[in-house]
């Protein structure tokens, strides 16, 4: 992930990048499907090193027996697996879901804990799996950054940082209030269709005026 960063963006640039963000797409959603906020935790767990798109094709047929932390134990590790050996390292992701759902009928009656310390505390989870929970599911501003946003932060200058954490940090010191919510969706998408990594569609941008990235494929 080693890029060298794009100089800090002012205030009044990111309140203008994510003015266009908000006005293009007023309440964008992650694109990982989900039934609750269990279903929610399982999918984001599944999708390290891994397409959203791969993990929604192998969870459409999960979600209907294993919705719940108790369905999930009832199903047991060799049944998960079978539903999930498309993907990547599925043998230690299914091993953490069990884990994971002992603990949530052990510990927590079942119910998905809200607090980033209790779930990061659960086998599997990472603070970029729990945010993006707290996000989606209960709309905290908690900023899950991945490669997309890595890349889109330092490359445009909106968010620059060293590490994932610096990153992190910098979404949330300078992205303005009213838009904290939703800034790394938008970041998100923004990387994943426009600010690719290899071929970035530039001319399609509709911040390529305020980035500051300076290879522009116009």
């Amino acid at each position: 992930m080693a890029q060298k960063p794009a100089a800090q963006m002012g205030y009044a640039t990111i309140s203008e990048v994510f003015r266009r963000f908000h006005a293009a797409d007023p309440e964008p959603r992650g694109e990982l499907e989900h039934t609750n906020a269990y279903t929610l935790l399982v999918a984001v767990t599944l999708s390290a090193q891994a397409t959203d798109a791969g993990v929604n094709k192998a969870t459409r047929a999960l979600w209907p027996i294993a919705d719940t932390p108790e369905k999930m134990l009832a199903l047991g590790e060799a049944g998960l697996i079978e539903h999930i050996r498309t993907i990547g390292l599925y043998r230690n992701k299914a091993k953490n879901i069990i884990r994971m759902a002992e603990i949530l009928v052990d510990d927590y009656g079942g119910e998905v804990p809200s607090s980033r310390a209790a779930l990061t505390a659960l086998p599997g989870v990472g603070r970029k799996t729990a945010n993006v929970v707290l996000n989606i599911w209960w709309g905290l501003p908690a900023q899950a950054v991945d490669t997309h946003i890595f890349r889109v932060g330092n490359r445009t200058g909106i968010c620059p940082g060293k590490d994932v954490g610096a990153v992190e940090r910098a979404i949330e010191d300078n992205v303005p209030a009213p838009y904290q919510r939703h800034a790394h969706h938008w970041l998100i998408l923004h990387g994943r269709y426009t600010c690719t990594a290899r071929k970035p569609k530039c001319s399609a941008c509709l911040i390529r005026d305020l980035c500051h990235y300076e290879d522009k494929n116009l």
